[in-house]
């Protein structure tokens, strides 16, 4: 009586999980775990090989890989076709494709990959492979309402809804970091490009001779008895002033940096009378009076200018030649070219 008693309640259980998924359960164990993992472990499959296709589709290694589990996921298709048929029969050829299957894998994965992965991208495998298992999931549910148990839709469910959660954190830290690259890189007093940004450009420049342009360097004359006289906040003013006059005097392509103090930099692409000009052109931006909380103020500039020759050392000639506008009073000196006068 009781091993009777236990029998009714373990096939009460077994209908009471079965029942849900497969409605026409006879009590065969066997039939019932073959009509559900088979179907449900190809849609892994499928879901691995689209993962993993998207996190690198052009290695080699991988695409025999991914060969492999696609061979391997047809013939599981197959298999379950010509079984639901009736026409399936052991050692027909069909069977050999599981073997090809296993055997692409097994070369694809006795390949060494040259790529070194970060921790992190097998950790997006598995999360592309759970977003995509659960939303195969509840497209089947949203086709055939009912058909999966709740124990199956509650998990799918939450494993898009935090999918979304981590997609948007995620998105919330690109941006983020993206903004402390571009604060790292900026000056914060005039929002224009910093020391680094510009060493940088510099360097992508100098290193490539055949492209036209020149450095410039521009340094404030008087600007030390102006924010001692007026103060920080009016000399932090000047210099935000001076920044706009010259981005309006700079061609379009050119970069602006504030180097640090009262020193400037630009980087203009151009022949050497071009970029010559638009010295010149910065020069006579500070010619007339800033007006700051009152105050009419009169600031001077010195401009070294040099071309670029592929050479690195085009900061330390620019730095001599505003130095030696400075000390000559010409506003602007540049290095001789094509035998032009280099003062003017």
């Amino acid at each position: 009586m009781a091993q009777s008693l236990e029998l009714d309640l373990e096939q009460s259980e077994r209908q009471f999980l079965l029942n849900p998924v497969l409605p026409h359960f006879t009590n065969d164990l066997t039939g019932a775990l073959f009509a559900i993992v088979f179907p449900v472990a190809d849609l892994i499959l499928l879901a691995s090989i689209a993962a993993i296709a998207l996190m690198d589709a052009y290695s080699p290694r991988n695409a025999i890989v991914l060969l492999g589990i696609a061979v391997f996921t047809i013939t599981d298709f197959l298999f379950l076709a010509l079984t639901i048929r009736g026409k399936y029969s052991f050692g027909e050829l069909s069977d050999d494709g599981w073997l090809l299957g296993l055997i692409l894998i097994s070369e694809g994965l006795w390949h060494r990959t040259n790529d070194q992965k970060k921790s992190s991208s097998l950790h997006l495998v598995f999360i592309a492979l759970s977003v995509m298992t659960s939303a195969i999931f509840l497209a089947i549910t949203s086709l055939r309402p009912g058909y999966l148990p709740d124990y199956i839709v509650i998990p799918t469910v939450a494993t898009l809804g935090l999918a979304f959660i981590r997609m948007t954190i995620a998105l919330r830290e690109a941006r983020s970091i993206g903004e402390e690259r571009t604060l790292a890189r900026t000056d914060e007093l005039t929002g224009l490009p910093n020391r680094r940004r510009f060493i940088a450009e510099l360097n992508a420049l100098s290193q490539d001779p055949k492209r036209e342009g020149a450095l410039l360097l521009l340094d404030l004359d008087g600007f030390k008895p102006i924010n001692d006289q007026f103060g920080h906040d009016i000399g932090d003013q000047l210099l935000r002033q001076v920044s706009i006059r010259f981005q309006r005097a700079l061609p379009h392509g050119a970069l602006l940096a504030r180097l640090g103090g009262d020193e400037f930099g630009a980087l203009i692409l151009g022949n050497y009378e071009a970029t010559l000009e638009v010295a010149l052109a910065l020069k006579a931006t500070v010619s007339y009076p800033f007006i700051l909380s009152g105050e009419e103020i009169m600031v001077g500039v010195s401009v070294g200018h040099v071309n670029n020759d592929g050479k690195a050392d085009l900061l330390r000639r620019a730095d001599q030649a505003m130095y030696q506008a400075k000390r000559e009073g010409v506003g602007v000196w540049s290095e001789p070219s094509r035998s032009r006068s280099n003062n003017f």
